[in-house]
């Protein structure tokens, strides 16, 4: 079980993530559980088991003596380095702060009236999901850059790649996003042989996600969605012995 720490001055707002997080962790029956709920940094790290891997949503503004949110997310860092830390704050621009104190923190949260405790719920959706991907074996996975974010999206759950209108760039298709990549159907075909087939020169499919092909349109259905198919895409296919029935 995963243990989630909370540290705010503010009453009020400690009352708001906690029974938000708890909720969530209730609603989805997560393997985790709020463990402290510290209006101070002490009461905190007294609480804290070290190497754990715990989640800590912390107070940007504490007023505890010596202790700011971003001295308590060092100590625990130090003691925890693959914790997972989220701060909560009136001021929506800090990130330059974790990086003064190398903190890589998760997310923030701003303290909007109302906004709090469906935002910390968000952010623990978006932490679990996280956690299960570092689970899986990398090899299941399909790890790609979009700007400055480096994002990991299980290969079960690709449809097919498709060439973007913007030159050098592909579009990843699955059933509920679209993600736009720079990249090129060729070498996706080289790094991925063996579970996505080239029916066209502009679609690389999953052979598994096939449902149906046409041939006198020459169209393959993905997911729901149509592909074009190409003579030598058939082709492919047949070698692949990957069979559907025609419509």
């Amino acid at each position: 079980m995963i243990h989630i720490y909370l540290c705010d001055d503010d009453e009020a707002i400690l009352h708001q993530i906690q029974t938000a997080l708890e909720w969530k962790i209730f609603v989805e029956n997560y393997d985790m559980q709020v463990v402290c709920a510290a209006s101070c940094a002490r009461e905190l790290l007294e609480a804290a088991e070290d190497n754990r891997r715990s989640i800590y949503f912390l107070d940007v503004e504490l007023k505890d003596g010596t202790w700011d949110g971003f001295l308590l997310g060092r100590e625990l860092r130090r003691r925890d380095p693959h914790s997972t830390l989220v701060y909560v704050t009136s001021y929506g621009d800090l990130a330059w702060r974790t990086f003064q104190y190398h903190l890589e923190a998760f997310d923030y949260i701003v303290k909007e009236p109302g906004q709090i405790g469906p935002q910390a719920a968000r952010c623990l959706e978006a932490v679990h999901d996280r956690l299960l991907s570092e689970r899986r074996d990398p090899a299941e996975l399909f790890t790609l850059r979009v700007g400055d974010e480096i994002r990991h999206i299980p290969l079960a759950d690709i449809l097919y790649f498709e060439t973007a209108s913007k030159a050098h760039h592909v579009l990843l298709h699955t059933a509920d996003s679209r993600v736009d990549f720079l990249g090129s159907l060729g070498e996706l075909e080289r790094e991925l042989d063996g579970r996505f087939i080239r029916i066209h020169r502009a679609y690389l499919v999953a052979a598994d996600k096939i449902e149906a092909m046409d041939l006198k349109r020459g169209t393959v259905r993905v997911g729901g969605r149509e592909c074009l198919m190409s003579r030598s895409g058939w082709a492919a296919l047949r070698v692949r012995k990957v069979d559907g029935p025609l419509f």
